[in-house]
């Protein structure tokens, strides 16, 4: 059995994982992950009862109850590279022994329910700004899970070949893959969100399409994206986070889904820079949907 070195997973004098600060006796089942620090703290008080807090750098974390479930909710920050922290940490505190630094025997192993609520932007003329967009599958142009074994096992190659060919895909850049996202929690959000495939890229301007100052490389890159169409699927919205949530969940054995609100329509041109109300709708409905069906 491999001891996890110590320049591995490093752990914090006071016995938290490194960028979390939080202790394995501290992590719930159920995860919620948001960017935004403010935004896990406007979860947790909505908790009937608040257990343990944390907070370093953007990583905020709140773990307590609602409806008798107990939930844990964490603030991510931007983009793919800090949900392989986040990522690795979560799965660290519910499977790895920190005394012994060993990975935990197969009955003693936890799949985590993950549910990331974030903000987006829609790639297709018919959703609207304040739409819940859920991922059905995540599609990530951020490179993140090529650095893992095991891709081909979760990632639809279909998919990616399709995609690769259609959007006349640079070779330059990172080799995109998509993920489909856990079937139970895409039931259960079914009624609530549009079902889409979310793409994932590694920056918010260029990567997304937008140009300020700095022309892009390929100057119909967002036409080609919402053109993408595959049995039927089509890309919905761009984020930054998904695909990274999707890919290490399944390599990993937990159970994910990415709920976004729209606050800008890119086909339109138009965004709603005050999205605080559509925010607090999607964590409304999220939470009801958490502690009802747990």
């Amino acid at each position: 059995m491999r001891t996890i070195p110590s320049s591995e997973l490093i752990v914090n004098d006071d016995g938290s994982v490194f960028h979390l600060h939080m202790k394995p006796g501290e992590l719930a089942d159920t995860v919620i992950l948001v960017g935004d620090p403010d935004r896990s703290s406007m979860i947790a008080s909505y908790f009937d009862r608040i257990e343990s807090s944390s907070a370093n750098r953007e990583f905020r974390c709140h773990t307590g109850t609602l409806n008798n479930v107990r939930l844990t909710v964490v603030s991510t920050g931007i983009g793919c590279d800090n949900i392989d922290i986040v990522m690795n940490e979560l799965d660290a505190l519910a499977n790895v022994d920190f005394a012994t630094r060993t990975v935990k025997p197969q009955p003693e192993r936890k799949s985590l329910r993950i549910v990331r609520l974030g903000t987006s932007g829609a790639v297709q003329p018919d959703i609207r700004l304040g739409d819940l967009v859920m991922s059905a599958v995540s599609g990530g142009i951020d490179g993140l899970l090529n650095f893992y074994s095991g891709s081909d096992a979760v990632c639809d190659r279909r998919i990616e070949e399709a995609f690769v060919q259609q959007t006349r895909w640079d070779e330059r850049l990172a080799r995109p893959y998509f993920v489909p996202n856990d079937p139970e929690l895409v039931a259960l959000f079914s009624d609530a969100a549009i079902p889409g495939l979310t793409l994932s890229a590694p920056g918010f301007y260029a990567p997304q399409g937008r140009v300020v100052r700095l022309p892009l490389a390929h100057p119909d890159y967002l036409e080609q994206i919402e053109r993408f169409e595959f049995e039927g699927l089509r890309v919905s919205n761009f984020e930054m986070e998904s695909s990274a949530i999707a890919g290490l969940s399944a390599l990993m054995g937990h159970r994910a889904l990415t709920v976004c609100t729209i606050i800008a329509q890119r086909v339109a041109g138009d965004s709603q820079p005050d999205y605080a109300p559509f925010v607090r709708r999607m964590v409304e409905t999220a939470l009801m949907k958490l502690t009802q069906h747990a």
